[in-house]
């Protein structure tokens, strides 16, 4: 009856349905029902008429929009299927009853040249990275080809393949409305929330397996990688600001771990913490994943609307399916939309993107996006092996008989990544503080990079009541009142008094300093400190984005984390300025630190999870602006 009603359903232009085989699942589900579209995610229909429904959603990447971020709007839905139906099939019997006849592709390529995506890649290192507008970027080239087969015999054609070839995905899908078809296997799950349990699974870093399979001493050398390594650290901090924004407790770090698929294999880590949130505003929160976006996310939003040519469309959103629970609510599990095809009209599109950080080599990304799209191709049927294999590897390599990750070799280089990492983010840390400071008020100005949030939780692990105010909306009755005025991080040039954000960053630490009331200025902001003290501000020679440092700060050596393009700096060996203190390189002269009366400040992100001895410097710094 399962499959003859799939037949009906893909036999009916008008019909929308899902199907999804979950990581591990030995089935397949099968979701039918009506399309609502909707505007917000707060609109989606999960209760009608008083009744919990269950409901699939594709969420487009325009909107971000709903953050205040700025995208191209492509007027691409958020698009609905509110659940009549649920079936279960079995996955032999599927595949068995799926077309299998290969579906040719004409007229094949990207719609940008890869000397034009070189071009790109050279620029947003230069002018965004390089002028401190991030620490990495995601920018993104579509695949593009025409084909002869019917839209929905295409999409189950590929459907099929995935489910016989490819392996390791945490969602294989398609996704069937009248004018919307996707299909895909998306290695990450964005954001999941069960029981009050909220889940993150950032993955970074792209290991293409060469002919033949990987291999302990492929993997090695991968994994031996610094732009993979940091690559991963600077995504898993971008999701870390989500989850101290939707979770009580902020988040723990579990991994990392090796995600091993059949062309590809990815390292990750797995973030989780413990929420009240409807399960709409946490997802709201947390669009949409470093991993296809950027950071800091705001700000990675506009260099997107500067480089990228076309609209995202669903490319770098969710599928999220919402499930109702036995306490009423509902719980959510939501892959992001990557290795996905989409197919509209004959018209088949396959975006992919490559991560940019400060290392990157603009061949190496072009090169990346190659064979992202071949893997993607390749998964499907859509290419033969012999071109699979020339544009990235063996489309059909042997699994290995035991899974690499559980090689002790790789285990252990994998287990020593933590030995960078700050414990505060890696143990639990419960809802309650009871820290030094407590009974005291702090206001977190935010400067456009939620490691505020992540700033924020520190504060009440120490026992402050926190507030986070944007820098647009801050008040200066708000600024006089707090017992801590914290001036947070922020993108661009502090020097460039022209943009409304830095000078209102200006604004707020002279407006504490000068009334000598207790501060602490962090990067962006701690470089507007010191130049109120008359100490130069520079750019440095390469941009500090996910640097992990060893550096003085007043009589300790501290491991931080740091993501600055922009330096304070002074003399080699100077120790005071007017006014304040000062902890810098010995060699450069570059700011590390600074103290005075009621104030301090650090060029580092304390609440990084580069930042091992972030909590106990934080702590020295509050005291200090306490005192």
């Amino acid at each position: 009856m399962t499959l003859s009603r799939l037949a009906e359903l893909s036999a009916d232009p008008s019909a929308s349905f899902v199907l999804i085989a979950r990581d591990g699942a030995d089935s397949v589900e099968l979701l039918s029902g009506e399309v609502v579209d909707v505007d917000l995610l707060a609109d989606i229909p999960l209760t009608i008429d008083g009744t919990p429904r269950e409901v699939f959603a594709l969420v487009p990447y325009r909107q971000v929009r709903e953050r205040g971020f700025v995208a191209q709007d492509d007027g691409a839905p958020l698009r609905c299927i509110v659940v009549d139906e649920h079936l279960t099939l079995p996955t032999p019997a599927l595949i068995d009853a799926l077309p299998a006849t290969p579906v040719p592709l004409q007229d094949a390529g990207f719609d940008i040249a890869d000397e034009e995506y070189a071009a790109i890649v050279e620029r947003v290192i230069a002018d965004e990275i390089g002028r401190g507008e991030g620490a990495n970027f995601v920018i993104r080239r579509d695949f593009t080809a025409r084909i002869d087969v019917d839209d929905r015999t295409a999409a189950l054609t590929w459907f099929r393949a995935l489910l016989t070839h490819e392996r390791g995905a945490y969602w294989t899908f398609a996704v069937f409305t009248p004018d919307h078809i996707a299909v895909g296997a998306s290695p990450e799950a964005h954001v999941v929330a069960r029981g009050g349990v909220v889940t993150m699974n950032p993955i970074s870093g792209t290991f293409r397996h060469p002919a033949g399979g990987s291999t302990r001493e492929t993997l090695v050398e991968f994994l031996s990688s610094t732009k993979e390594t940091e690559e991963l650290f600077m995504v898993v901090d971008e999701e870390l600001k989500m989850m101290s924004a939707v979770c009580s407790d902020g988040g723990r770090i579990t991994g990392p771990h090796l995600k091993e698929m059949s062309r590809l294999t990815h390292t990750e880590y797995m973030l989780r913490g413990r929420s009240k949130l409807d399960p709409r505003d946490i997802l709201r929160e947390t669009m949409f994943a470093p991993t296809v976006t950027g950071s800091p996310m705001q700000n990675a939003c506009a260099v997107i609307r500067r480089h990228e040519r076309q609209p995202r469309g669903y490319y770098s959103g969710v599928a999220a399916l919402f499930t109702p629970n036995a306490d009423r609510g509902h719980d959510l599990d939501a892959p992001i939309l990557i290795r996905t095809v989409y197919v509209q009209g004959g018209a088949l599109r396959v975006p992919v993107g490559a991560t940019l950080v400060r290392h990157s080599d603009p061949q190496g990304e072009v090169s990346e996006t190659h064979g992202k799209a071949a893997g993607v191709l390749g998964a499907i049927g859509a290419i033969d092996r012999d071109r699979a294999a020339e544009a990235r590897s063996d489309a059909d390599a042997p699994a290995a008989e035991v899974a690499l990750a559980d090689d002790p070799t790789i285990a252990a280089l994998l287990s020593s990544r933590n030995s960078r990492l700050a414990d505060f983010w890696l143990n639990p840390q419960g809802e309650d503080a009871d820290g030094p400071f407590q009974g005291r008020t702090a206001v977190v100005v935010d400067a456009e990079d939620r490691f505020t949030t992540m700033l924020a939780h520190q504060l009440r692990h120490l026992g402050l009541d926190v507030t986070i105010a944007p820098w647009s909306d801050v008040t200066d009755a708000e600024i006089d009142a707090a017992d801590l005025v914290v001036a947070g991080p922020g993108p661009g040039d502090p020097r460039d008094t022209e943009n409304p954000r830095i000078a209102r960053m200006r604004a707020v630490v002279a407006r504490r300093a000068d009334a000598h009331r207790p501060l602490l200025a962090v990067c962006l902001s701690h470089q507007i400190l010191s130049d109120r003290l008359g100490i130069s501000l520079t750019p440095l020679d390469a941009p500090h984005q996910g640097l992990q440092k060893s550096v003085p700060v007043f009589g300790e050596d501290a491991s931080i984390g740091f993501y600055n393009t922009f330096t304070a700096r002074v003399a080699p060996g100077t120790t005071a300025v007017e006014g304040a203190e000062v902890s810098a390189d010995a060699a450069t002269g570059d700011v590390y630190a600074l103290r005075g009366e009621h104030f301090a400040s650090v060029q580092g992100h304390l609440e990084s999870i580069l930042s091992r001895d972030g909590i106990r410097t934080l702590e020295r710094l509050v005291s200090h602006a306490f005192a």
